[in-house]
């Protein structure tokens, strides 16, 4: 009695994970394990594996995206806290001067790298007289870090005409 139990719950438990995973079926990036949508659909049935979906979330907030305030909306994250006008343009005069300042070190950099890549022909510096492709990645170099400087300016000037006028 005891052996016939025990082949019995062996079965079962060998059964028991055929029995959890039913038949999926792909629609496009979609996937259902509902049979009669999945016919409507056309879809795919997919063999083999495991299957794991996450539900993603749903953006909050139904309104027209062409409002003002849907714009304003789209700035700030859901579930921060509201700021008075005062303190937010304080905040976004500290950002702007902020943002100034770094704008005019960058575009000092900028002219420092210029003036030392001499329009590609940098001067030669100690054993790069005798090896050329020394003084060649020398020059690669200044130039990719003249582009990266140049992106750095433009991305803070991008971040400039994001902020609100000065009033």
């Amino acid at each position: 009695m005891k052996i016939a139990s025990l082949i019995f719950l062996a079965a079962s438990l060998a059964a028991l994970p055929a029995l959890s995973q039913e038949r999926v079926w792909r629609c496009g990036n979609e996937y259902t394990n509902n049979a009669t949508v999945a016919q409507q659909k056309g879809c795919k049935v997919l063999e083999g594996g495991n299957v794991t979906v996450v539900q993603g979330t749903k953006p909050s907030g139904g309104g027209s995206a062409s409002s003002g305030s849907g714009q304003a909306a789209a700035r700030t994250p859901a579930g921060s806290p509201r700021v008075e006008g005062v303190d937010q343009r304080a905040r976004d005069g500290e950002a702007r001067s902020v943002l100034e300042s770094e704008l005019k070190k960058a575009e000092a950099r900028q002219a420092e790298l210029q003036k030392e890549f001499n329009n590609g022909e940098p001067e030669k510096q100690g054993s790069e007289g005798r090896n050329y492709q020394k003084y060649l990645d020398r020059v690669a170099e200044m130039k990719a870090e003249l582009a990266r400087n140049e992106s750095d300016i433009a991305g803070i000037r991008r971040e400039l005409g994001r902020l609100p006028a000065r009033q």
